[in-house]
């Protein structure tokens, strides 16, 4: 059996992510990638991961919602229309590819054989990471047409990128989403609202994770982004479900629910079956956040934690 260096779940202290962090690499849950935000995940986490992504689509189940599976990567053209590039420009990562011809290869070499920075080689690419797992749908869903009067809903799961590089393992530059998306009226999505911040509760209690729900704002850039964030927090446009991971004081956000009014409509044509610009709402679950919070709370051995958290995860 792996040492528990809790009574149950694995150490975190105040200001201190590193101590979880630490923690988990020496039991072998996460195994180093070379640089910060970046791991190989173990055979038991990849256990867990999947578990989490099969209860929230166990909870989808009747919703009748449609199945997308995108790679990890969108067209670099879509990502900046999308609006992401405005708000978030710190954490986006585009994919750069060698283009040149020989004498542009040399340098390259060169550059290699002289351990140099070689990346200024590299042109970018047309294609980027995705950021949140629901940006690809919007584009796919806008050229079908007006919506069918009942709205429509995509279940999606993705791999992610965000550059925010820390010693927090919640703060992965890569890692999953599993999220539920509603197109659709007004009324529409903030029902899709409304019943997944029942849902995502309902999740936390079946892991036996404690928990709250409050509102939030996204990370946007820049002197104007500070007025869109009070907005979105004011108007509780955000909620995000919060449990105390790395740091004993200061809880992770590992699911948010999130209504983007006309937003998104508006910005890929998005039409409701009244011709009005449709209005979107989603739910994600981060799979890698809610994974570490399993761990953190019930020890780095998932076969000796709780009965019913294994079977919530596992039947």
């Amino acid at each position: 059996m792996s040492t528990v260096l809790q009574p149950r779940g694995m150490p975190s202290e105040a200001g201190r992510p590193e101590v979880f962090r630490d923690a988990l690499l020496r039991e072998g849950v996460l195994l180093e990638g070379g640089t910060e935000g970046l791991y190989l995940r173990s055979a038991a986490f990849e256990s867990v991961a999947r578990g989490v992504e099969a209860l929230m689509r166990n909870q989808m189940t009747g919703d009748g919602a449609e199945e997308m599976h995108p790679p990890p990567g969108m067209t670099t053209r879509a990502l900046g229309r999308s609006g992401y590039m405005r708000s978030f420009p710190q954490l986006a990562g585009t994919v750069g590819c060698f283009c040149g011809d020989d004498a542009a290869h040399r340098r390259l070499v060169a550059k290699l054989d002289g351990e140099e920075d070689w990346t200024d080689q590299q042109a970018t690419s047309e294609v980027s990471l995705i950021p949140a797992a629901c940006y690809p749908t919007y584009a796919i869903i806008a050229a079908r047409g007006p919506l069918p009067p009942e709205g429509h809903r995509v279940a999606i799961a993705a791999w992610c990128f965000r550059h925010e590089p820390s010693p927090d393992p919640c703060r992965m530059q890569m890692f999953r989403q599993c999220e539920s998306v509603f197109y659709g009226s007004a009324d529409g999505a903030r029902a899709h609202r409304d019943l997944w911040l029942g849902r995502a509760q309902e999740m936390a209690r079946m892991l036996d994770l404690p928990h709250a729900v409050e509102p939030a704002n996204d990370p946007f850039f820049g002197r104007a982004g500070k007025l869109m964030a009070r907005s979105q927090r004011e108007l509780e446009l955000k909620m995000e479900l919060l449990i105390p991971v790395s740091d004993e004081t200061r809880p992770t956000a590992c699911a948010s629910v999130n209504m983007h009014l006309d937003g998104m409509g508006q910005k890929w044509g998005i039409v409701a079956s009244d011709g009005t610009v449709a209005h979107t709402a989603c739910v994600g679950y981060g799979i890698e956040r809610l994974s570490l919070a399993l761990f953190r709370h019930h020890g780095a051995e998932p076969r000796d934690w709780p009965a019913a958290v294994r079977t919530a995860l596992w039947s």
